[in-house]
C-alpha cells in the first residue's frame, strides 16, 4: 500500500478594507489608550471649573483691573465672564492634548506605522480631528456649565449676578465648549503641519497668545482694522455674552475662527500627502 502524503492546504488570512469608519475607531481606540489624553481633559475640565469659581466669588464691583482678582475687576465684568475665566488656561490644555494627538507620533516614530496601514493618508488627520474636537466640546461645555453654577452663590446680590434662563447665557456658556473644542482641532492640524511637539506648542501658544499683543505695535488704524480678525480675539467673540464695539458677533467670530482652524488644517492635509513621513 502507497501512503500519499498530502501537503498542509494555505492558511487563510483574512483582509480588511481600510474604510474611515474602522480608521475613527483606530483613533477613538488610541486616543483613549493614553494616559496623557485623561490627564490633560481632566487638567482642561479642573482649570476651566476652578478660575472660573474663584473668579465668581472674589469678585468686587470696586476693584481695579490691575489690583483686582483674575477675572474679578468691576467694569464690563458679568457672570458669564467671570465664569469663564478659565477659557484661556482651559484652551492651552486641549490645545496642547491636540498637538500630541498628531505630533507624538512623530516624536516616536508611531506615524510610519499608522500611514503603513493607511496608506490614503488624510482619513488619518481627519479621523484624529473628529475625535478630539467633540470630545474637548462636551466637555468643555459641561466645565462652563458648573463654573457658571458653583460661581452663582458667590455673586448672590450682586447686580451683575445672572441665572441660566437669562438671555444669550447658554449661548455664551456654549460658544465656550465650541471655541475649545476648535483649538483642540487647531492644535492637532499644527502637530501634523509642523511635526514637531515643542514647535507646534509655541505655535499655537504664539498665534492665541501673542500674537494680538505683538500686533498692537502697528499703527493704531491698522491695528484697529485687523484686531478683531486674530484667532484669539475671534475665538473669544464666540462666548462673549455682550458684543463690543470693536469685536466681532458672535456668529462672525465663530465662523472667522472656524476658517483659520480650516486654513491650517488644509495645510497639514497638504504636508501630510505630499511629503514624507
Amino acid at each position: 500500500m502507497t501512503v500519499t502524503s498530502l501537503a498542509p492546504a494555505p492558511a487563510r488570512t483574512t483582509q480588511y478594507k481600510v474604510t474611515g469608519v474602522r480608521v475613527l475607531r483606530s483613533e477613538w481606540a488610541k486616543f483613549w489608550s493614553l494616559r496623557s489624553s485623561w490627564i490633560t481633559l481632566g487638567v482642561a475640565v479642573f482649570l476651566l471649573v476652578l478660575f472660573g469659581t474663584i473668579a465668581s466669588y472674589t469678585y468686587s464691583p470696586d476693584a481695579t483691573a490691575t489690583g483686582g482678582p483674575p477675572g474679578g475687576a468691576g467694569g464690563d465684568s458679568t457672570a458669564v465672564s467671570l465664569a469663564l475665566t478659565g477659557v484661556t488656561f482651559a484652551s492651552l490644555a486641549v490645545g496642547v492634548l491636540g498637538v500630541l494627538l498628531s505630533a507624538g507620533e512623530y516624536s516616536t516614530g508611531m506615524i510610519r506605522s499608522t500611514l503603513t496601514a493607511v496608506p490614503r493618508r488624510l482619513p488619518v488627520l481627519w479621523s484624529k480631528a473628529a475625535v478630539i474636537g467633540p470630545v474637548a466640546l462636551v466637555l468643555s461645555t459641561v466645565g462652563a456649565l458648573v463654573a457658571f453654577l458653583l460661581g452663582t452663590p458667590g455673586l448672590d446680590g450682586e447686580k451683575i449676578a445672572l441665572s441660566l434662563g437669562d438671555d444669550g447665557v447658554l449661548r455664551s456658556l456654549a460658544g465656550a465648549g465650541v471655541y475649545l473644542g476648535l483649538v483642540a482641532v487647531f492644535g492637532v492640524a499644527l502637530g501634523v503641519l509642523i511635526r514637531s511637539s515643542a514647535g507646534a506648542i509655541a505655535a499655537l501658544v504664539g498665534i492665541l497668545l501673542i500674537l494680538p499683543g505683538l500686533a498692537s505695535l502697528l499703527p493704531d488704524s491698522l491695528y484697529d482694522s485687523i484686531n478683531p480678525y486674530f484667532p484669539g480675539n475671534a475665538g473669544q467673540a464666540v462666548y462673549a455674552l455682550h458684543q463690543s464695539s470693536d469685536a466681532l458677533s458672535p456668529g462672525a467670530g465663530i465662523a472667522v475662527f472656524a476658517g483659520w482652524v480650516a486654513l491650517t488644517l488644509a495645510g497639514a492635509a497638504y504636508r501630510l500627502v505630499k511629503s514624507d513621513a
